[in-house]
């Protein structure tokens, strides 16, 4: 596991934590209220995003929350994506594949990566859960992002 400096100084509640956001384009009706939703949260804890990047799809989720995460400084980061089943089984492929390799990136850099994918059998379903601060998972996904940072932060070493 690599060592991240930014950990450093975050605290107990996540607070000073560096955190960057991806997400996807695709279904961007649903992607755009989950980043608002993210957005909000961290303001809520006094953080800013350090950087907020958009790809296609949840597909390329993975990719692009590893170049995140291997960034020096970076506390954290929230991907955020919307998968809707239609009627053949590429949803299982997307969804699956999504959420393995974002799980991955975490273990293997030790930056908690926040899987704020929704995976829903409607469009309807996927806009509930990206409605207002209540049900938002996105605000859920940037506040589950600030927890982690603070649970996993490295204390800054004392010098004498």
């Amino acid at each position: 596991m690599e060592s991240h400096p930014g950990k450093r100084g975050v605290g107990s509640d996540g607070s000073h934590a560096h955190v960057s956001i991806v997400v996807s384009r695709f279904n961007g009706l649903v992607t755009s209220r989950l980043l608002a939703g993210a957005q909000a949260a961290l303001s809520s804890r006094g953080v800013r995003a350090r950087r907020v990047v958009h790809c296609a799809g949840a597909w390329e989720l993975p990719i692009v929350a590893n170049s995140l995460a291997r960034e020096e400084g970076t506390d954290a980061v929230v991907a955020l994506g919307c998968v809707v089943r239609g009627d053949t089984p590429h949803f299982d492929y997307v969804a699956g594949e999504a959420a393995r390799g974002i799980a991955q990136v975490a273990l293997s850099t030790g930056v908690p990566v926040i899987f704020g994918v929704l995976t829903t059998d409607t469009i309807e379903q996927a806009l509930a859960r990206a409605a207002g601060r209540a049900s938002n998972k996105g605000w859920e996904a940037a506040l589950a992002a600030l927890d982690t940072a603070a649970a996993v932060r490295v204390d800054e070493p004392e010098t004498h």
